[in-house]
């Protein structure tokens, strides 16, 4: 989606500054984890005693898991501002999840040393928590990082998302308002809108638990929707143009274990899966409001396209 160079640059900042500023945080953790963990054995808190097996309970564990290592998804919405995507797309994923797995873990280790699984279950805020075990007076800055590194995650998300609403809205997919943008900055200001609209809506919900579970159902129910299209395009269309071709066993795995993050957690959790499937159902009005009467003189979209128009003016 084409946005001006100067709002990716900077994003790319912000970033860039979200991470430096979050390595006085990796760093002691590491030192602890190799201090604590391998050197003093401390090794009584690593257990799986009571620990859910059932198929129900993992598949909604996939969720959160899932929430967690999410970002690479994003980089998938502006692969127009990468150059050469063909080459730096798969190795910004590989990279980016290679590095979050590792620290994620990492942190998670470095908890479980200090704390028990009765305290983290307890614990309101794990890291905080941790810090005041650990860190002494200086706890005060785990919380700090920890705005930090969310700011980051709204600022790549807020980036993304935007241009998603944006690129779907210029395919005819969603209203034309959303196809404007800010005159002197070309961003997508109204996308930009809906995303702030739409976040303090998901802020109603108090169980942020349960919000990743609306939302996952939702978000893999779709991906797993797009990524069928993708065999389904092979055996249709064999003959068509392909820049890339994606060897068919990735997304039959993919496609499997969409099924499973999907199909089960509705016999799991049919509340949950089902304010998921009410969050998708809401577009229908929308596509009908504003998609379906596009091309009705006197329908509803030609208000929003003189709006569009004074906007622009």
């Amino acid at each position: 989606v084409p946005v001006n160079r100067l709002d990716v640059t900077s994003v790319a900042i912000c970033s860039s500054i979200c991470g430096c500023l979050l390595c006085p945080i990796n760093t002691p953790l590491l030192k602890l984890l190799f201090h604590s963990f391998f050197s003093a054995g401390n090794t009584q808190h690593f257990t799986f005693n009571n620990t859910k097996t059932e198929v129900t309970s993992l598949a909604l564990f996939f969720y959160s898991g899932l929430f967690a290592y999410n970002g690479w998804n994003y980089l998938n919405f502006i692969i127009e501002e990468l150059k050469d995507p063909v080459k730096n797309l798969p190795r910004a994923i590989a990279i980016s999840c290679t590095l979050v797995t590792v620290v994620y873990v990492f942190t998670n280790v470095s908890f479980y040393t200090v704390l028990s699984p009765e305290e983290v279950l307890g614990s309101e805020a794990v890291a905080v928590t941790f810090a005041d075990r650990v860190f002494g007076i200086f706890a005060w800055t785990i919380p700090v990082f920890v705005a930090l590194s969310t700011f980051g995650a709204v600022n790549g998300i807020l980036l993304t998302s935007s241009r998603l609403f944006y690129a779907g809205a210029c395919e005819g997919q969603m209203p034309e308002i959303l196809t404007m943008i800010q005159i002197q900055r070309l961003t997508p200001t109204p996308a930009v809108l809906i995303m702030a609209l739409l976040s303090m809506l998901y802020l109603t919900v108090s169980d942020i638990f349960a919000l990743i579970n609306y939302v996952g159902f939702a978000t893999w129910l779709s991906i797993g929707a797009a990524v069928l299209c993708l065999p389904w395009l092979r055996w249709k269309q064999p003959n068509l143009n392909r820049p890339i071709k994606v060897n068919l066993l990735f997304p039959v795995l993919y496609l499997i274990a969409t099924v499973f993050v999907t199909v089960v957690p509705m016999i799991a959790s049919p509340v949950e899966t089902g304010y998921g499937c009410l969050m998708i159902l809401s577009s229908i009005p929308v596509y009908f409001l504003f998609i379906a009467w596009r091309n009705n003189p006197n329908g509803s979209i030609d208000r929003w396209v003189e709006l569009r128009r004074v906007y622009k003016s």
